[in-house]
């Protein structure tokens, strides 16, 4: 599949993004995530107080896959497996089999909305994480395969018992949403008219979506700063498992084809602000280590001008005649001629960022500068 901004599919997904915002005010952030774990077939969790349209986005949500079944439920402390995965058969019993009848309930269904699903008991808790992690639902003696696309649950509170903190992190992406902020958003809401119904996509649609998605490539780049992230979050004790990093590509992936590109790169990184934090409080920390990384052009800059300043004084500091001045001006016009090349490569990444990318112009200025120096000392050196 395409993944080029022209391809139909990925524009009905933007007109899908675009419908969603629209409906949902000031969520921009959730919807963002919402699509990408549509497309990833991950998890999404949405913390936040009662009356924030989490359940309406998560029908929304249904809604706009055409043939899609969904399943919504409230949890409570007496929530009972039969109202989430079925009653027990009578006619099954019979036959001493243990079997539910799972007609309209979460075993069947593609989108899932569960509220305060913190609350879930024991007696729920491993049935909702095999049905999370493997798609896989154990009814009686068989294992059935479900159709779930992702799960979306919400809560007002993170869970505190340690048998729940492996369901939390089933959900790979977290979006923490509260009231309205801004007074004219806030009025919008509350003039705005019946909305209009969602472009749909069908489920074929979407499954063809999600194996064009698992194609997209990896940028180099992105993959060292990948590391440097990690290393920046450990410094800060923010320590996640290399289960949740490798998982949290297919977001970058499918990030990358929600915009129209081939390939996952530095402009799909601030996806990561909804996977890489176990605790809300973690969260400006994870937007400040991300900050920082895409800023680090700026630092390597520095680096660069550095050691090109250092070259362009090798050919003054060469003792001897002037083959050993020409061996030194033809050392450092080959070392500059990468320090460009690399310079030309950080200002070029830093553009694809939408960053102001004047003052690294001007460090490459400055490089180019340098190299005229050392090759005007070759060239005397060698007259």
């Amino acid at each position: 599949m395409d993944p080029s901004p022209g391809n139909p599919l990925r524009g009905r997904f933007t007109a899908l993004g675009d419908a969603l915002r629209a409906r949902f005010i000031e969520r921009d952030p959730l919807v963002d995530a919402a699509l990408a774990a549509l497309v990833a077939g991950q998890h999404l969790l949405i913390i936040g107080p009662p009356g924030t349209a989490k359940s309406q986005l998560a029908a929304a949500l249904c809604d706009a896959v055409e043939g899609a079944r969904g399943f919504d439920w409230l949890l409570t402390r007496f929530t009972t497996p039969e109202e989430l995965f079925g009653p027990v058969s009578l006619a099954a019993l019979e036959q001493d089999r243990y079997e539910r009848l799972t007609a309209g309930k979460l075993p069947e269904a593609h989108v899932v909305f569960l509220d305060e699903v913190f609350k879930a008991s024991s007696a729920i808790l491993n049935a909702l994480l095999t049905v999370l992690e493997e798609r896989r639902f154990h009814n009686g003696a068989r294992a059935v395969d479900v159709p779930l696309l992702t799960l979306i649950g919400a809560s007002n509170e993170l869970p505190e018992e340690e048998a729940l903190h492996a369901l939390y992190d089933r959900f790979l992406l977290r979006v923490v949403v509260d009231y309205i902020e801004q007074d004219f958003r806030f009025v919008q809401l509350l003039t705005m008219g019946e909305p209009a119904p969602l472009p749909r996509i069908t489920l074929d649609e979407l499954m063809t979506a999600r194996r064009a998605a698992a194609t997209v490539g990896l940028d180099g780049q992105l993959l060292r700063d990948l590391p440097a992230l990690r290393t920046r979050l450990g410094e800060k004790g923010i320590v996640l498992s290399d289960r949740r990093w490798r998982k949290g590509l297919s977001v970058l992936r499918a990030s990358a084809w929600l915009a129209g590109r081939a390939v996952a790169d530095e402009r799909d990184l601030p996806m990561l602000r909804h996977v890489l934090w176990n605790d809300p409080d973690e969260r400006d920390e994870v937007a400040e280590a991300l900050d920082g990384l895409l800023a680090a052009e700026q630092v390597r800059m520095r680096e660069l001008l550095f050691q090109a300043r250092a070259l362009a004084e090798y050919p003054a500091e060469a003792a001897g005649d002037d083959d050993a001045i020409a061996r030194a001006a033809l050392e450092a016009r080959t070392k500059l001629d990468q320090i460009k090349r690399e310079a030309e490569g950080l200002v070029q990444s830093a553009h694809r960022r939408g960053r102001d990318v004047a003052e690294l112009q001007r460090t490459v200025t400055e490089i180019d500068r340098l190299r005229a120096v050392v090759r005007r000392s070759l060239g005397t050196a060698l007259q």
